[in-house]
């Protein structure tokens, strides 16, 4: 298993401008952010806008697929 990428956010960055960051020219990039990142969105409360702290964990790709379970 490999680590996630991720960043925490500057001051006064909200997830839109985190994707504008880490994900540039990608159109839905906040919505992508809070997909990925479900501990935020459900703290947040569906605003993108307010809430994020310096200490914060933003994953900047998707979680892994599931390991299989069929041997």
């Amino acid at each position: 298993m490999t680590a996630r990428q991720f960043v925490s956010p500057e001051t006064g960055e909200d997830l839109a401008a985190i994707a504008g960051r880490v994900l540039p020219g990608v159109a839905d990039g906040a919505e992508r952010l809070q997909s990925w990142n479900l501990h935020l969105a459900a703290r947040l409360g569906g605003s993108r806008s307010v809430g994020l702290v310096p200490s914060d964990i933003v994953f900047t790709e998707p979680p892994p697929p599931p390991l299989s379970t069929t041997r």
